[in-house]
């Protein structure tokens, strides 16, 4: 069973910073893209930021450039989310997934975890 658990969300004041894991249980996704994505209330799952199976590729959304920085550690099957200067309009359930079936940045990962959840206070 594939299994991708987040964690390291929670409560931070705006202009704080926050690390994400996300590490992979089940089989190895070492040779595949791996992506974050995050839902506010009310809203849809939108892309954040991603990166290729061997971390020479990085993507983001406009909306986190220069603030966050994705990164991987394969021999440990996981991957980080390293957000700082965190903004109140962050918040949200942050979702790591893998192995993405056209393009990193598209919508249709293979596997996704269950979220941790980011609180961002003014």
């Amino acid at each position: 069973q594939v299994l991708l658990v987040e964690s390291g969300g929670g409560l931070v004041q705006a202009g704080g910073s926050l690390r994400l894991s996300c590490v992979a249980s089940g089989r190895t996704f070492s040779t595949v893209a791996r992506g974050w994505f995050r839902q506010a209330p009310g809203k849809e799952r939108e892309f954040v930021a991603a990166i290729s199976w061997n971390g020479g590729n990085t993507y983001y959304a406009d909306s986190v450039k220069g603030r966050f920085t994705i990164s991987r550690d394969n021999r440990k099957n996981t991957v980080y989310l390293q957000m700082n200067s965190l903004k109140p309009e962050d918040t949200g359930a942050y979702y790591c997934a893998a192995d993405p079936t056209t393009s990193p940045i598209s919508y249709d990962y293979t596997s996704w975890g269950l979220g941790t959840q980011v609180t961002v206070s003014s």
